[in-house]
């Protein structure tokens, strides 16, 4: 019975049984034999992914690159792909704004806990040298002396550990200058990027100019060259096929190794993450829920004529589970790719060249929980952003959605890059700091299906010549 179940159905029973086991184990004291013999299993099934994913680019992104046949195909696909990456970036941002202004859940917490958080505020722009943007002093007013001697004795979230290392890293990401995007793009030594998973894009640039390069060269000379390309990549798609089949088991135990670090021996901590968090959670559950299953199938409705709504929910469930468990995009794109040239009927050429951009730059999921992330923060120490400066936030949002792959921790990081675009403390990662291992989850899940959602658009609305490398 369990044997003709497909692979998603399967997949998301493992995730449920991981996360009961962990709870149960919790419980009962198994936390060290869950950490030690069933947790290591899901950090091994992550580390296959990551195994395969930077050749797996690699040879997909060459071999795509060559079977187009001509350099004007490769600007036309290219120019459409990052126009498109870039108009769902914006909406999933706007959607963000719009549901955190909507349901303004910064503003369902205690009013005397939000004027002491705006004491807090005030303190920090002094130290700063900063002045509040929307003019307002309330530290200033006699009548409120005493609440700020109580929060000036407080410890501040910059002082913990966790947020200090990404303040240090934000601060550096701030300082660089306009072009230092181009600069990371381009790899000094290839076999360095090809070690490291965080150099994706560095990777992606070497293989659409080898790619390029094939493409000047006499095709009876590449030939070969090409023949080897195609092999290899399918060689690896095949290592995906593989792992795919124990990749149940394998969730169990990632899901089981995560939920059991975040309970410890008290599974009842789980759900206190979440207590005062609540609704600024369920917000951004609610918009990345709304792209996922709303936005992106009506997105495939308009341009992809032939696939249901049922049929690209079905097709790239395998990819959106694995996206969910891993919290990688990068790690999720062997699986990408198999469920969007296999399910839904994607050019093989169109989805080597359109995934690896989109699991680099892409970042939708994250984006809209950045939007969010602000607005709430920002009424929760009863600062009122304006109409223009959250149109500031729609637009380093965006920026820094593209630029975030270089860059360790790249969510929390481009919040504080964004917060501080705002004149808002970018240490204030700190108050969603327990809730944002769950909702990573949850945005990785919506970029992945934002890339199939691209590839499947781009590769109905394109038209490529036949591959000059077939008789």
């Amino acid at each position: 019975m369990i044997k003709k179940l497909p692979l998603h159905w399967k997949i998301i029973f493992g995730l449920i049984l991981g996360i009961l086991w962990a709870l149960a184990g919790s419980w009962l004291g198994w936390n060290t034999f869950t950490e030690n013999w069933i947790a290591p299993w899901g950090r091994i099934f992550i580390d296959l992914l990551k195994l395969i994913a930077v050749p797996l680019v690699l040879f997909s992104i060459i071999g795509g690159i060559v079977s187009l046949g001509h350099p004007k195909d490769l600007g036309k696909l290219g120019g459409k792909t990052l126009l498109l990456y870039l108009c769902t970036t914006i909406l999933s941002v706007t959607i963000g704004l719009l549901l955190v202004n909507l349901f303004a859940p910064g503003k369902t917490l205690d009013k005397d806990v939000r004027l002491q958080n705006r004491m807090s505020y005030e303190l920090w722009l002094n130290e700063k040298g900063l002045s509040p943007k929307d003019g307002k002093w309330f530290s200033k007013d006699s009548a409120y002396a005493d609440i700020v001697n109580e929060v000036s004795l407080r410890k501040g979230f910059e002082e913990t550990d966790e947020v200090k290392d990404r303040l240090k890293t934000a601060k550096k990401a701030g300082e660089d200058g306009p072009l230092v995007f181009l600069e990371d793009m381009v790899p000094g030594n290839i076999f360095s990027s090809l070690s490291d998973n965080r150099n994706m894009l560095q990777v992606i640039f070497f293989g659409i100019f080898f790619g390029i390069a094939i493409l000047f060269i006499p095709r009876e000379k590449v030939r070969p060259l090409v023949g080897f390309i195609d092999s290899v990549a399918e060689v690896f798609l095949k290592m995906v096929d593989l792992i795919m089949k124990l990749a149940p088991f394998f969730v169990f135990a990632l899901m089981a190794g995560m939920v059991n670090q975040m309970a410890g021996n008290n599974p009842a901590h789980v759900l206190e993450l979440f207590k005062g968090l609540t609704w600024y959670a369920l917000v951004v559950a609610l918009g990345l829920i709304i792209m996922a299953f709303v936005i992106y199938p009506l997105v495939m409705g308009l341009f992809v004529k032939g696939i249901s709504y049922k049929e690209f929910l079905k097709g790239i469930s395998p990819a959106q589970m694995l996206a969910f468990t891993t919290s990688s995009s990068a790690a999720t794109l062997p699986v990408t790719l198999e469920c969007v040239e296999e399910n839904l009927g994607v050019d093989k050429r169109v989805s080597s060249f359109v995934l690896p951009i989109g699991a680099t730059v892409n970042m939708d999921g994250t984006s809209l929980y950045q939007a969010v992330a602000v607005v709430f923060l920002a009424q929760m120490h009863l600062v009122d952003l304006t109409l223009g400066q959250q149109m500031v936030v729609v637009l380093t949002a965006t920026l820094a959605s593209i630029g975030s792959a270089a860059i360790p921790s790249a969510g929390l990081v481009m919040l504080m890059i964004v917060l501080t675009s705002v004149g808002l403390n970018p240490a204030w990662i700190g108050i969603i700091l327990p809730v944002d291992r769950i909702l990573d989850m949850m945005r990785t899940v919506v970029n992945v299906t934002g890339d199939a959602t691209v590839s499947s658009v781009i590769d109905k609305t394109t038209k490529i010549e036949k591959d000059p490398f077939v008789e």
